[in-house]
């Protein structure tokens, strides 16, 4: 039974904590602040010299929504590096091995399993899957 394997589970939580720690995609929020920075003197220079910035208008935009999905998420990315913290913390407390069904221990760490044809899986509450093969 997997959950018997307090070792593989604690390094695979382990992997999928630094995997959430390094896993940014896209542009960091500092480098979007500063092309912003860039694009709003520009406008002011462009708008003062009566000349066309449309183009800089909706570069604008778009960067205002990169910005807000990059926040968005960070955040889910914090609240996921918390959930993973938690499960971790849970299972370096538990003393023994678990050799048999714990309806408790299934309600904290599961948040649901989906059975297939030929595979099972189950949804961590820390955002993590497992596919096991039937």
């Amino acid at each position: 039974m997997a959950l018997g394997k307090k070792d593989t589970i604690s390094e695979t939580l382990q992997r999928n904590v630094e995997a959430v720690l390094t896993g940014t995609d896209g542009v960091p929020l500092a480098e979007i602040d500063a092309r912003l920075e860039e694009l709003q003197k520009e406008l002011l220079k462009v708008a003062n010299a009566k000349g066309n910035y449309d183009s800089i208008v909706d570069e604008i935009y778009s960067l205002r929504e990169a910005k807000q999905n990059a926040q968005v998420d960070n955040a889910e990315r914090e609240g996921m590096k918390q959930r993973i913290s938690e499960m971790q913390q849970f299972l370096a407390e538990q003393t023994q091995n678990i050799t048999e069904y714990d309806e408790q221990l299934v309600r904290r760490l599961i948040e649901k399993i989906t059975v297939y044809g030929e595979r099972v899986t189950v949804e961590f509450k820390s955002g993590t899957s497992v596919d096991v093969r039937r």
